[in-house]
Parts: structure tokens; sequence; C-alpha cells
């Protein structure tokens, strides 16, 4: 018998994988970066990154949640 919550469980794991993924390749953009754009653009993924990972799954769980 299978889990219902594990598909979900699983989508949020996911998103906050590939927002760490994401975060870590643009720290290592905005160390090898050599001009401000380049900078810039690597402050702005990893601003991204962060707040995909504090508000996605978040949301995720609200609109899932079961109505009690």
């Amino acid at each position: 018998m299978s889990d219902p919550a594990f598909p979900r469980w699983a989508a949020m794991m996911a998103v906050r994988f590939v927002a760490t993924i994401g975060a870590v390749l643009g720290v290592v953009l905005l160390g090898r970066a050599d001009d401000l754009p380049t900078r810039l653009l690597g402050v702005a993924i990893v601003a991204a990154a962060l707040w995909v990972i504090a508000t996605v799954p978040r949301a995720l769980a609200h609109r899932w949640r079961s109505p009690e």
C-alpha cells in the first residue's frame, strides 16, 4: 500500500533540490565573474533561488492541505 502523500513530498523536495543547485551555480558564476553585469546576474540567480527555496514548498503544502 503506497502513501498518497509521498508524491507531494517528493515534489517539494525536488523543488528544494533544484533551487539549491541553482543557488550553487549562481555562487559559482558570482565567483568567476569578471565584470559587473555578470556579478549582478549571479546575485540575481542566488536571490531567486533562495526565494524559491523559502516560498514554493510552503505554498505547495498550503495548496495541498486537506480540509479539516
